[in-house]
């Protein structure tokens, strides 16, 4: 057999057929050895049973395996999903802190503080009581952390696109800001109605058992548009709190790694990254719970009082009350709660094979550079 007669052969072996196992490598000899005849009734026979398995594909050994690219349908995917894991769950998990949380500041008479809220909690309603309303606070929170995440990712990016490679770097924080405030205008809307029942049935004795129960009494009572009765305390408490959040998350991490960690992001291990995801995040939560109280006592106080108004609360709770009623209880609740958010939310990221938050911010005149490059490649 001549050099070009074994070429042409080989040319007839299709390249999804390319494997490293022994088994294969012994289909290929024998393809190999065969007529031109029996190698093309051994490529139909192949090419059937491909198109039988639902497109199921051999890769070549040189083939690299697929990552999620970066701003893609599958990226922005992959964040809503982390989103709703790290906001869900995590709400969920503080059910309890959550519970004495609203009732101190719905009555702070009987519920003094923390200690004695969990004991009267547990005489009047037993263990199970710690956890009422956990079904609208898994659902309305996994809302919200999927559009807030999500949409945060889809707004950083838009914006920075508007602005610039240089005004990016130069003006980060205003991009971070208006990015994760724009986020969390549409995360509330999915939040608001579940936010409202869960108030209720936390607070008022016998309302309701949960979501089931307490949604159609809600309606019933206040009609379907006094689900968003909330809706704007909601956005004063969680607009602040969502940009002190994300922004002071990304400086803390970019920090981090610029002046407490003596290699670059890249260079480090994935379970420091996501140490310093955590850390970022609890000191970030801090800032948060601060910064968004006043509104958290207005919507606790509007959702549980049929009819109120904003100044009611305003008279009945006092200014000075408004910013410290059940604060310290909260601070470690947003601490804890934004600290695993980011950790739940960075691991998932590392898990689909994405990077994690924040770092350090190249300079100008290389975030120019990064951009001129990626238009290049479009062209």
């Amino acid at each position: 057999m001549d050099l070009s007669e074994k070429s042409s052969r080989q040319s007839l072996i299709p390249s999804f057929l390319y494997s490293s196992s022994s088994a294969k490598t012994f289909g290929l000899e024998k393809m190999l050895h065969a007529t031109p005849t029996a190698v093309a009734a051994g490529f139909n026979t192949n090419v059937d049973a491909v198109s039988q398995s639902k497109g199921f594909v051999i890769p070549a050994p040189s083939e690299p395996a697929k990552k999620i690219e970066m701003y893609s349908p599958a990226f922005y995917a992959a964040c809503t999903a982390g989103g709703i894991l790290s906001c869900g769950l995590t709400h969920m998990a503080v059910t309890p802190l959550d519970l004495v949380k609203c009732n101190m500041q719905i009555d702070p008479t009987k519920y003094k503080s923390i200690s004695s809220g969990f004991g009267i909690l547990f005489k009047e309603q037993g263990v199970r009581g710690f956890f009422k309303g956990w079904v609208p606070t898994l659902l309305g929170y996994s809302g919200q952390g999927a559009c807030k995440f999500g949409f945060y990712e889809f707004f950083k990016k838009y914006y920075s696109d508007l602005a610039g490679p240089e005004f990016t770097a130069k003006y980060k924080t205003l991009i971070y800001l208006a990015g994760s405030a724009s986020a969390e205008v549409i995360a509330d809307i999915a939040l608001c109605p579940f936010e409202a029942v869960k108030v209720r049935v936390q607070t008022q004795p016998g309302f309701a058992r949960g979501l089931s129960d307490g949604l159609p009494k809600f309606v019933k009572s206040e009609g379907a548009l006094g689900l968003y009765k909330g809706i704007v305390p909601l956005w004063g408490r969680q607009i602040p709190y969502t940009m002190m959040k994300f922004a002071s998350f990304e400086a803390i991490v970019e920090n981090i790694y610029k002046y407490a960690i003596p290699r670059p992001k890249d260079e480090c291990s994935k379970s420091l990254q996501l140490g310093v995801s955590f850390a970022g995040g609890y000191v970030a939560g801090v800032f948060c719970a601060i910064v968004s109280h006043p509104a958290d006592n207005l919507v606790s106080f509007l959702n549980n009082a049929k009819g109120a108004t904003v100044g009611d609360a305003v008279k009945k709770i006092g200014v000075v009350g408004l910013f410290t009623r059940g604060l310290p209880l909260r601070i470690v609740m947003i601490g804890t709660l934004t600290g695993a958010q980011w950790g739940i939310y960075d691991a998932f990221k590392v898990f689909v094979g994405l990077p994690t938050t924040g770092g350090v911010t190249p300079p100008p005149s290389a975030a120019v550079a990064a951009g001129v490059a990626s238009e290049l490649a479009k062209v």
